[in-house]
């Protein structure tokens, strides 16, 4: 790691760190806190993928939608309009749009081959991103002159690596340049992610292998053919799955590569200065442990 004790992490004079851990969990919350310190650049992993890796697919996605509307699509042909995505660091609905949900098109779904490809899409997608990460660092630190560095990775980090490996490509190469940190929440915070997620069902990116099998099972399970599954209720049974399937893997990523901090203590930080304090307890109870 960058920082071995909260001695280096205290003195460093440029402080990076990598948060991950199941959305909803407060990344992005803290990264604001830190942004508006005015001290700390922020990166956000999922609006990186929604610009420049998947901007084109999502605009195409609503340019399809609205050809469908003979009024829309002649002025779309004639260069009448332009339509473009407003994805924002605390708004990635467009994103989320595309990735859609499998299932009955009736009831807003999509071919489970389609959702594959767009999955696909978002895999490489995702992997790029994290790894443009150290060339953020130094476009913050010499275009805009911050020395600090949070990058606010998607929940889905954890599909995209392997935690056990020690020569995996992405984890590697930002542990050279940053501090992994895992906000890991305890089983209050699982039931409040599904109560949210039951009440507004959200598409997800999920491991190739892992939706397969969730979505044989699915099919299975309640008797139906993929193009009378209900989207909601399939998204709701993988998210179900999914947070099993993902805990163990943040396990794996923080006693490998980083740190853990608990999700109550983050939701404490109000100041740059609380976090600092935070990452530095998590690094002297690692150095502890041996």
């Amino acid at each position: 790691m960058i920082y071995e004790n909260a001695q280096q992490w205290q003195q460093a004079r440029r402080k990076h760190v990598l948060l991950f851990g199941m959305s909803g969990l407060g990344k992005t919350h803290v990264s604001n806190i830190l942004r508006e310190s005015g001290g700390w650049f922020h990166y956000s992993v999922d609006y990186r993928i929604g610009t420049r890796y998947m901007g084109e697919h999502i605009v195409d996605n609503f340019k399809r939608e609205a050809m469908r509307n003979p009024f829309l699509a002649h002025l779309l042909r004639s260069d009448s309009i332009y339509i473009a995505s407003n994805i924002t660091f605390d708004n990635l609905a467009p994103l989320s749009t595309y990735l859609g949900k499998p299932g009955d098109p009736a009831r807003g779904g999509i071919p489970f081959a389609e959702y594959r490809k767009r999955q696909d899409q978002h895999r490489t997608a995702e992997i790029s991103a994290l790894l443009d990460t150290p060339h953020f660092i130094e476009r913050a630190r010499d275009l805009y002159e911050y020395d600090n560095f949070v990058c606010d990775s998607g929940g889905s980090i954890c599909e995209v690596v392997d935690p056990d490996n020690p020569d995996d490509p992405v984890l590697k190469k930002l542990s050279e340049n940053l501090l992994m940190v895992w906000i890991k929440g305890g089983p209050e915070h699982v039931d409040k992610l599904v109560a949210r997620f039951e009440s507004a069902p959200k598409p997800m990116y999920f491991n190739p292998d892992f939706l397969e099998q969730t979505w044989a099972d699915y099919c299975a399970r309640k008797g139906v053919a993929e193009d009378q599954v209900d989207p909601d209720d399939f998204m709701r049974f993988a998210y179900r799955a999914c947070l099993d399937h993902r805990q163990p893997l943040y396990r794996a990523m923080a006693e490998n590569w980083g740190v853990t901090v608990e999700a109550a203590d983050i939701a404490q930080v109000r100041t740059a200065g609380d976090f600092d304090a935070l990452i530095a307890r998590a690094l002297d109870a690692r150095a502890s442990q041996g």
